[in-house]
């Protein structure tokens, strides 16, 4: 089934995800070399690129949400993108109370409890992520009804034909 919102032939939800996943690795990373070198400057970084992820998230969210109500009801299609998007909501919210427990400390120094939210939120990423693969590769979901290795440019008008 094809995605519901596009952007020149191209389901935007696929096109946007990257970022906020991209982002909210990057935070852990800092994260990370925050507690191996404790130097100033990383916890900052960490802060800034959870801000952008869990923003950016918020926006892949409403395109994907639309391309979910598009997917026939009953079908396990339907309930693994269920389980998709309820699980990078609370992606989505540990890391966005990560951020809060940073802001309200001295120079976004992260406590115990933003670190493990931060932590546990990227393992549940990865999971959810999992899932968001199985809906395209497994199940087809947002793949063009006329997909195929010989398809012609999604920016031509002639759709391809099935053989």
């Amino acid at each position: 089934m094809e995605s519901r919102a596009k952007a020149m032939g191209h389901g935007i939800h696929p096109m946007l995800i990257v970022f906020p996943l991209g982002l909210l690795a990057t935070s852990v990373i800092f994260d990370i070399l925050y507690l191996i070198t404790d130097r100033v400057g990383f916890q900052i970084s960490a802060a800034y690129t959870i801000a952008a992820g869990v923003i950016g998230g918020l926006v892949a969210a409403v395109f994907g949400l639309i391309d979910w109500m598009s997917i026939p009801a009953g079908t396990r299609a339907k309930r693994i993108g269920r389980v998709h998007g309820a699980g990078n909501a609370v992606v989505l919210l540990l890391f966005a109370l990560s951020w809060l427990l940073r802001a309200a400390a001295d120079n976004w120094d992260p406590s115990v409890l933003a670190l493990i939210c931060s932590f546990a939120g990227i393992i549940l990423a990865g999971v959810t992520s999992w899932l968001g693969g199985e809906l395209v590769e497994r199940l087809g979901v947002g793949v063009s009804d006329n997909a195929g290795v010989n398809a012609p440019s999604s920016l031509s008008r002639p759709a391809a034909r099935r053989v």
